[in-house]
C-alpha cells in the first residue's frame, strides 16, 4: 500500500491561541495560503489551564484585537477566562481562519536539498514552505525541583489550580509574587485558608491612577514599546489583578488580610522550607516601580495639560508588617499546618517537535523579532519578541503582522523571474 502524498501549503501555523489566530488574519490579508493546526480547541489554555475565577488583568477596551470588540463586556471591565476563549473563537470565525482542531504536530524536519519542511501530524503529513511556531513560551509548567514528591504535601502548578476546594484541608504555601500567585493567594485567604506567600522581585503598577488604567499609562509613556527589559529585570514578574473589578496590588494589604509574606523559597530539607532574606528588598523594589510610574504619570499630565483628578492617597504606603520587618527565614511546613504548595512559578517552552537549527544550546529560540536563524521558521508569542507588549493579546497581533510581512517579502523573492537578456548587437 503506497504512502499518501502529503498535503501542501505555503505556511503551517502551529497553535490556535491568540498568536495563531492573529497570524492567520495577517497571512490572509497578504493572500498567503496557510493552515493553522491546534491539538486541542481554539484558545485551549484559557479554558483548561487557568483557575475558575480568573479574569483578564487588563480592561476589555485594551486586551483585545483591533478588529473586534467585546460586545457584552463593559470596556473598562475585565473579561472572564471563558469570555476570552469565546472571543478568540468569534474572531477566528470572523476572519474565516483555516483552523483545524484536534491535530497535533509531532515532528517538523527540513526537507533535504529543497526549500521547506516536512511535518508529521496526528492527521497525516503536511509539506510547508514556512513554519510559524505560534505556541508561545508558556507551554510547560515550571516547578523548581525543591520539594520531592514523597514529602507528604499536595503540590500543583498554578496551571493546575482551579479553586480552594480542590486542595486538602490545611494551610497553603503559594510560591510566586506575580499576578497568578497574588490572585491565588488572595482567593485562598478569602476562602478561610491560612496562606503563606513567597515573594520574589516584581513590578507592581497601579491598576488605575488618576482615572486611567495602568495599560493606558504604559501606552502613553511608551513602556509597552520598550525593546528590552531593564538591566537585571529579565525575569521580574508583574503583580497586577483584574479580580474584584480590578485593584492595585499592595503586599501590605495582603498581609493585613492575614497572608504571611516570606522571601523566595530557596531550599527544602526534612520538612523545612528555607526562604531568602530578600523579602524587604523585593517589597521595596516593587514600591519603587510603583512610585516611579506615578511620578512619570504626573509629569505627563502636567506636560500635556490634561485635566485629570489628583490622587494623593495613591502615594500613601502603610507601615511594613511584622512579617516583613522580622521575616521568617525557615518554616517547618507540617508544624505550621501547611498541607499544600501552589507553584506560581511560570512556564518553560517546549519545542521538541520542531527539529530544526533554530535554537541555542539550552533550547531557546534564536531569533530577531520572531524571524529565526533557520530560514523559513518563525516564532510568535514570545516574551519581549519585539517589545514589552509582545506576549500580551494586543501585542501579539502586531508581531503577527510583522511576521506576515516578512513571509510575503520572502515569497516575492521566490516569485522573481529575471527578464531575458537582450542579444548582443540587437
Amino acid at each position: 500500500m503506497s504512502t499518501p502524498e502529503p498535503e501542501v501549503t505555503d505556511v503551517l501555523v502551529v497553535g490556535a491561541g491568540q498568536a495563531g489566530v492573529a497570524m492567520s488574519e495577517h497571512l490572509s490579508a497578504q493572500g498567503v495560503a496557510h493552515i493553522v493546526v491546534e491539538r486541542h480547541r481554539i484558545a485551549e489554555r484559557w479554558r483548561s489551564e487557568r483557575w475558575d475565577s480568573l479574569v483578564a488583568n487588563g480592561p476589555a477596551w485594551h486586551d483585545r484585537f483591533p478588529g473586534l470588540e467585546f460586545t457584552d463586556v463593559d470596556p473598562d471591565a475585565f473579561a472572564t477566562k471563558e469570555r476570552v476563549a469565546a472571543y478568540f473563537e468569534e474572531y477566528a470565525q470572523q476572519i474565516n481562519a483555516p483552523i483545524r482542531c484536534g491535530v497535533e504536530v509531532q515532528a517538523v524536519h527540513k526537507l533535504p536539498h529543497a526549500a521547506g519542511f516536512q511535518v508529521q501530524t496526528s492527521a497525516g503529513a503536511i509539506r510547508a514552505r514556512y513554519i510559524v511556531a505560534a505556541t508561545g513560551a508558556f507551554q510547560v509548567p515550571a516547578i523548581p525541583p525543591l520539594v520531592p514528591e514523597h514529602a507528604g504535601l499536595t503540590q500543583l502548578h498554578s496551571a493546575g489550580y482551579r479553586n480552594p476546594q480542590q486542595l486538602p484541608d490545611g494551610g497553603v504555601l503559594v510560591v510566586g509574587a506575580g499576578s497568578s500567585g497574588v490572585q491565588i493567594a488572595n482567593e485562598l485567604r478569602q476562602a478561610g485558608r491560612q496562606v503563606t506567600l513567597a515573594v520574589g522581585p516584581h513590578d507592581r503598577p497601579p491598576q488605575r491612577y488618576r482615572n486611567r488604567s495602568f495599560v493606558w499609562w504604559l501606552g502613553v509613556l511608551g513602556k509597552w514599546d520598550a525593546a528590552t527589559p531593564a538591566e537585571g529585570a529579565e525575569h521580574v514578574t508583574i503583580a497586577v489583578s483584574g479580580a474584584d473589578g480590578g485593584r492595585t496590588i499592595d503586599f501590605r494589604n495582603l498581609a493585613a488580610d492575614g497572608i504571611t509574606l516570606v522571601g523566595r523559597a530557596n531550599a527544602f530539607e526534612h520538612g523545612v522550607m528555607r526562604f531568602g532574606t530578600d523579602l524587604a528588598t523585593n517589597i521595596c523594589g516593587g514600591d519603587e516601580n510603583y512610585l516611579t510610574l506615578l511620578d512619570e504619570a504626573d509629569a505627563y499630565i502636567e506636560r500635556m495639560g490634561l485635566d485629570l483628578p489628583e490622587e494623593p492617597a495613591a502615594r500613601e504606603l502603610g507601615p511594613d508588617p511584622e512579617c516583613v520587618t522580622d521575616p521568617i527565614l525557615e518554616l517547618d511546613l507540617a508544624a505550621a499546618g501547611i498541607t499544600s504548595i501552589v507553584w506560581a512559578t511560570g512556564f518553560r517552552a517546549d519545542y521538541s517537535w520542531l527539529q530544526v537549527n533554530a535554537f541555542d544550546e539550552v533550547g531557546r529560540p534564536v531569533h530577531q523579532r520572531g524571524v529565526s536563524r533557520e530560514p523559513g521558521v518563525y516564532f510568535l508569542g514570545l516574551p519581549w519578541q519585539s517589545r514589552r507588549g509582545s506576549s500580551f493579546i494586543w501585542g501579539v497581533w502586531h508581531d503577527a503582522k510583522y511576521l506576515a510581512d516578512q513571509i510575503a517579502i520572502q515569497q516575492s523573492y521566490r516569485a522573481y523571474t529575471p527578464s531575458t537578456p537582450a542579444l548582443a548587437g540587437a
